[in-house]
């Protein structure tokens, strides 16, 4: 199958990767291409997927800072500037005859755009409903041929029916296969996520002050007041190490060195990538029981989940976390959030889309 991949413009897709659903399109183009099918994958300029065709739309992802998404205020997804981006992009995709199109850009132009090109369309919607992409999807469902919807967990999918039909669950699971594991605990708690407001760090650093373990923070800038405010006064604590991020590959090592994974989202999380590559290493994550970590996580197998914003609670979750089987981590992870279960959900997504 030939398949044309539209990635989010708005970073290179590249190591350290910026987000979740950045590092999954470079998982699910080189895991597509090793099953044989060809992928072109559309990405901003600087884009790197080793094992993967990557297509340089010639934007530069820097002109799109002011489209970043954020939690509290949803994106300037209709910007000029993402308006002319996706344009360039999909012109230079017209181009070549493809069989699925599958845009994973969260942006109203990436979705309102797409209705034109010459080939079934699938979206998946990586974040919580905005208000610019949900008026974009409400216009293409009253089209005579509206596109495949996908979200990324169960949780979000109820989210997005009330905007439109979600046709699949096309959860981004890691390739937990080539993940290295220990299988002896390890010490200290491990943050990694971008450093803003939703993904928990000053949580997380709170978290592991109050159980009296050291803790490794990874992430980069992604709001600058969040991290002069909540991040800076917390950098000089004792036992907080602050590292900016790094390729998953070292990541994973650092996580599996780890006692617990510590996942304090502060907003629904859409799916929970890090607590999943946790239990991929074998390492235990104690998180909020918010959005759709209760799918990844089991609690009290492989992990505690515990009410948002309870850090105590989450402090004794995580010292207990170290009595929890790190073999069972890393079976739950192989057995129920490996990447090759979400190939086998993609492909079956593109043949229906592709058979009418």
């Amino acid at each position: 199958m030939k398949i044309a991949m539209m990635a989010p413009l708005v970073t290179p897709i590249r190591e350290p990767q910026l987000g979740g659903s950045q590092a999954f399109v470079s998982d699910l183009a080189r895991g597509l291409t090793a099953r044989g099918h060809d992928v072109h994958i559309y990405a901003a300029s600087g884009s790197e997927i080793p094992g993967a065709k990557v297509i340089d739309t010639g934007v530069d992802s820097r002109s799109l800072a002011d489209t970043l998404y954020r939690a509290a205020g949803g994106s300037a997804a209709g910007s000029s500037l993402a308006e002319s981006a996706f344009t360039t992009a999909y012109r230079a995709m017209r181009a070549t005859r493809y069989d699925v199109i599958h845009n994973h850009a969260f942006d109203a132009p990436a979705v309102r755009l797409a209705a034109m090109l010459p080939a079934p369309v699938v979206h998946t919607l990586h974040l919580p409903p905005d208000g610019a992409v949900s008026a974009a999807l409400r216009r293409l469902t009253r089209t005579g041929s509206p596109p495949a919807v996908a979200a990324v967990s169960e949780f979000q999918a109820v989210a997005w029916r009330r905007v439109a039909a979600v046709d699949a669950i096309l959860p981004p699971y890691p390739p937990a296969g080539v993940i290295p594991w220990l299988a002896t605990a390890g010490r200290g708690a491990l943050f990694a996520g971008r450093l803003s407001p939703e993904k928990g760090a000053a949580d997380a650093i709170d978290i592991a002050r109050t159980a009296g373990m050291p803790i490794d923070v990874y992430g980069d800038v992604y709001d600058q007041r969040y991290s002069q405010e909540q991040i800076g006064p917390r950098r000089s604590w004792p036992g907080v190490s602050l590292h900016q991020g790094v390729p998953r590959a070292s990541l994973w090592e650092a996580m599996a060195r780890a006692a617990v994974v510590l996942c304090p989202a502060r907003w629904d999380e859409p799916f929970g990538m890090a607590a999943a590559e946790a239990q991929a290493c074998g390492t235990p994550v104690v998180a909020f029981r918010r959005g759709g970590l209760s799918e990844v996580i089991m609690d009290g197998v492989t992990g505690f989940l515990v009410p948002p914003g309870d850090v105590a609670a989450a402090a004794e979750a995580a010292a207990k976390a170290a009595g929890l089987s790190r073999p069972a981590c890393r079976e739950h992870a192989e057995a129920r959030l490996d990447l090759e279960l979400s190939l086998d959900a993609h492909e079956r997504l593109y043949r229906r889309v592709t058979s009418g």
